[in-house]
């Protein structure tokens, strides 16, 4: 599995594989891409933890709405090209502020 951080706001786009644009016709099936109950909070912005499966390359992102202002985000897109491994996962968690969301306390306990 690969991972990256995510801005709260922010969704995910296009995907591309070792063999281009995901094409989820060829692949029989969406991507695998999954928002874990783990977030950093950085200068009060929320970086939420998402998993992707191996096959996937480049993830990219954008804001899902406009500013609050109503203008237009500055950013209109970003492509992740070096997503991170577990252990590169743990350690950024182990020197940031980390905050866990639980549905249910059984997910930890069990």
């Amino acid at each position: 599995m690969k991972y990256f951080f995510l801005t709260e706001g922010w969704t995910v786009g296009r995907i591309w594989a070792s063999d281009g644009l995901w094409n989820e016709t060829a692949w029989r099936r969406r991507p695998d891409i999954q928002r874990l109950n783990v977030c950093l909070v950085e200068a009060n912005e929320k970086l939420w933890l998402y998993r992707v499966e191996d096959t996937i390359m480049t993830v990219e992102v954008r804001p899902a709405t406009a500013s609050s202002n109503g203008t237009k985000q500055a950013i209109g897109q970003v492509v992740l090209k070096r997503l991170i491994t577990a252990e590169q996962v743990i350690d950024r968690l182990g020197i940031a502020e980390a905050m866990c969301q639980l549905k249910s306390i059984q997910s930890v306990v069990q």
